[in-house]
């Protein structure tokens, strides 16, 4: 008689997006899985912004069986135009600087509200999940009996982490972010453009029938200031901060600016639980690596979860080999996109022959247009790989 294996149980602290697709990951993988937030499914739906995927998640998303359903609530870009205002230097990457991969597009955008309509669909439906909103989340102590597995994916403020005594490395960035819906005019559906200022990166991310999410990264008094302006004042400033041949014609939502910072905890897993997402890191969103970096935590952990589900990983090793295989892409992320902010956001003398001479290989290089493309849509641990 064959012994059947036991059912894996396992706790994801918080629904949002990186939480929502751990739970699905999870499930996918065999185990039985409960999802609890806090927050009711109507305020975890209403936050106003989108994010960029790049091919790293569109391969998890894949891996799940999400990808068709996914696909449909995004648009795609298909060049990428990186432009220094302060040396005037622009950078277009397009589907060529993939390589030899077959793809139809550099990157992909979605809004947030559409993502989470269909992750939390997908959560009530799936019979391996129990989903809990809107009532406080189970204790997440380290080694908690009647679960296998706990994850913390709370956030950056994740009560889950702090409840487990690990420590943080953050500090605050001067600037802020500044996202707002906008409708522009020259610039095509399938173009996104992130636009390299001193006083800090801005990109601007296509969403189709000419409408464009703005991430606008400036000193956090400006992006104050940016708020309380009207929607023409709003415009005005939006028109002297873009490119000429980028011009505003209405603004759709509230501007709504953030705190940016850099964050890494000093650990990330203590007994049984592992920090997925922002719980455990948070860094500078220049190149749209923020979601996409939380997303391959949750691509390391469904590989280990299938493995421990079917007897090729002890239980009591997958936290630490979790761990292990995060850091690298952790650091190299964290470290290029904290260099790619002070590289460029700044007028010093000394900087701008350099940037000039970089942003100039790439216009001239293919391989290392294609190199830096890589590190972009597949993680700067890929270059590693080569």
């Amino acid at each position: 008689m064959v012994e059947s294996k036991p059912v894996l149980r396992a706790l994801v602290n918080g629904a949002g997006p990186t939480g929502a697709l751990t739970a699905l990951a999870l499930a996918d993988a065999g185990w039985q899985v409960l999802i609890s937030d806090p927050l009711s499914a109507a305020v975890l739906l209403e936050r106003s912004r989108a994010y960029a995927f790049s091919h790293s998640s569109q391969r998890l998303l894949e891996q799940l069986g999400l990808w068709p359903a996914v696909q449909e609530v995004l648009v795609p870009f298909r060049s990428l135009q990186l432009l220094d205002l302060a040396t005037q230097r622009q950078v277009p990457f397009g589907l060529a600087d993939l390589g030899s991969r077959r793809a139809a597009a550099v990157g992909w955008v979605g809004q947030h509200r559409s993502l989470m309509t269909l992750l939390l669909g997908r959560l009530s439906a799936h019979p391996s999940i129990t989903l809990e909103l809107g009532t406080p989340p189970p204790q997440a102590v380290a080694n908690q009996p009647s679960h296998d597995l706990i994850v913390a994916a709370d956030g950056p403020h994740s009560p889950s982490r702090d409840a487990l005594g690990i420590g943080v490395l953050q500090w605050a960035y001067r600037q802020n972010c500044l996202t707002a819906l906008v409708q522009l005019r020259g610039s095509a559906d399938d173009e996104a453009w992130e636009l390299l200022r001193p006083e800090g990166p801005f990109a601007v991310l296509p969403l189709g029938d000419g409408l464009f999410q703005l991430v606008w990264s400036a000193p956090a008094q400006r992006c104050h200031q940016l708020e309380s302006l009207s929607d023409a004042a709003f415009l005005d400033a939006l028109a002297g901060a873009l490119p000429d041949q980028l011009q505003p014609d209405a603004l759709l939502d509230d501007p709504r600016a953030f705190p940016v910072a850099l964050l890494l905890a000093h650990r990330l897993h203590r007994g049984n639980t592992v920090l997925v997402g922002e719980s455990g890191h948070r860094c500078h969103p220049v190149g749209g690596q923020g979601l996409n970096l939380c997303w391959r935590d949750v691509a390391t952990l469904h590989r280990l979860a299938k493995r421990a589900a079917s007897g090729r990983l002890a239980l009591h090793r997958l936290p630490a080999a979790y761990a292990r295989r995060r850091w690298p892409d952790l650091l190299l992320t964290l470290v290029a996109t904290d260099l790619l902010v002070r590289f460029f956001s700044n007028l010093s003398p000394l900087l701008l022959p350099l940037r000039h001479l970089a942003l100039l290989l790439l216009v001239k290089l293919a391989p290392l247009r294609q190199l830096s493309l890589s590190a972009m849509t597949d993680g700067p641990c890929q270059l590693l790989r080569r």
